[in-house]
């Protein structure tokens, strides 16, 4: 399976719009989201391209190949525009033999690890890219946010494929890899 990985959208059309075309060009299974769809939050101001209604219609369109997790900022209104699940703190994907934790990343983390074995722990919130590997092995991916990135960031999803995630730039560059 092929999965296109995103987080912190806040409810901005043109990067869901950028990855909705990469998603399509490339052919992927699913879309994974870690939630903080649709709201902006309190801590970050408005983007300029807000239309959390046309990017819930995008997102509905699309229902059947959507994995989601709630993040900090969806709310159970949130859920009334969608048609799939995004009230759950984590869900667990099993690929080829291997176990992939997804959460938001307000409750599980690099520093607060779920229980169980996984290959690798996937979460956004704190719309900082990158890996990191914890003292057990586990491998923790973040996708960073496409909408909000910080700490000198570009904006940025993730791609998951046969084992290996990237971390691709909006345009769709990768900037980072990590094989299991």
């Amino acid at each position: 399976m092929r999965y296109l990985i995103a987080s912190d959208l806040h409810g901005a059309l043109r990067p869901l719009e950028d990855i909705l075309r990469f998603y399509d060009a490339g052919h992927f299974d699913q879309l994974l989201l870690l939630g903080d769809l649709l709201y902006y939050g309190p801590r970050n101001s408005v983007p300029d391209d807000m239309d959390a209604q046309k990017v819930a219609q995008l997102l509905n369109a699309r229902a059947q190949d959507i994995i989601a997790v709630r993040g900090n900022c969806d709310a159970e209104v949130d859920q009334m525009m969608l048609h799939f699940d995004i009230m759950a703190t984590y869900a667990v994907v099993v690929d080829n033999g291997r176990r992939y934790f997804l959460t938001h990343g307000h409750h599980y983390n690099a520093l607060a690890l779920p229980h169980g074995n996984y290959d690798a722990i996937v979460h956004g919130h704190t719309h900082l890219q990158g890996f990191t590997q914890t003292s057990s092995g586990t491998l923790v991916v973040n996708p960073g946010s496409p909408t909000f990135p910080k700490g000198g960031n570009p904006p940025t999803f993730a791609t998951l494929c046969d084992g290996t995630f990237s971390i691709h730039h909006l345009s769709g560059d990768i900037i980072s890899q990590w094989t299991l």
